[in-house]
């Protein structure tokens, strides 16, 4: 059987580090840089960058409507750090503006974790992901990190923040076709945030065939 055909967004970001992660995972990865490329796709990853230079992107690239109508027809996205702020329907902290895809009931806070200098690795409560006290712990990268300071109901939560100062805090949410971690799994070489995005793909996928 023909695996589902997932597109990165290739016009800023941790373009080839998803790349690699998704078809470690057995998909069929194509590069999206204008809005024809879409036509190809059962799901898209928007990787970690920096949110308003990809949003500059988008529309200098008359990318940001075409996916505003795919979301709203039920695409599977996943987005990563950059890639959250670019789903979330409400930002705090963007610059004027500052324009998102939207499609995920949520409130990000832009640079919630501090600046780049301020990157570190934390500890998970994970078990909708697979991280659970009987799983291995998921270890998080966070990179000039956002976080969720507000889900609407339709909304799951899928992890929080162990321990530290940001402990509880949302940085990873779902809803319906829609992810979105303020983390990089990319990075960090763990593979279940990506085989969980592209279940919902499959299901997406295998229902149209």
């Amino acid at each position: 059987m023909t695996s589902p055909v997932v597109g990165v967004l290739a016009l800023q970001g941790d373009v080839h580090e998803h790349s690699q992660a998704l078809a470690a995972c057995g998909a069929q990865v194509v590069l999206v840089r204008r809005p024809a490329d879409l036509a190809s796709v059962d799901g898209l990853v928007l990787p970690g960058g920096e949110s308003t230079t990809m949003d500059k992107l988008l529309r200098r690239y008359q990318l940001l409507g075409p996916l505003r109508a795919q979301v709203a027809h039920g695409l599977p996205v996943y987005g990563s750090c950059a890639g959250m702020i670019l789903l979330a329907d409400r930002i705090e902290g963007g610059v004027q503006g500052q324009q998102t895809i939207g499609g995920l009931d949520v409130t990000v806070q832009r640079n919630a974790f501090g600046r780049q200098v301020d990157s570190f690795e934390e500890r998970l409560d994970a078990p909708a992901l697979g991280a659970g006290p009987e799983e291995p712990e998921l270890r998080a990268v966070f990179i000039r990190a956002p976080w969720v300071s507000e889900c609407g109901p339709a909304v799951q939560v899928l992890a929080t923040v162990s321990t530290g100062p940001a402990a509880g805090r949302i940085v990873a949410v779902r809803q319906g076709a829609l992810m979105a971690t303020a983390f990089h799994p990319e990075i960090s070489g763990d593979l279940r945030i990506h085989r969980a995005f592209l279940a919902t793909v499959s299901r997406g996928w295998a229902a149209q065939k």
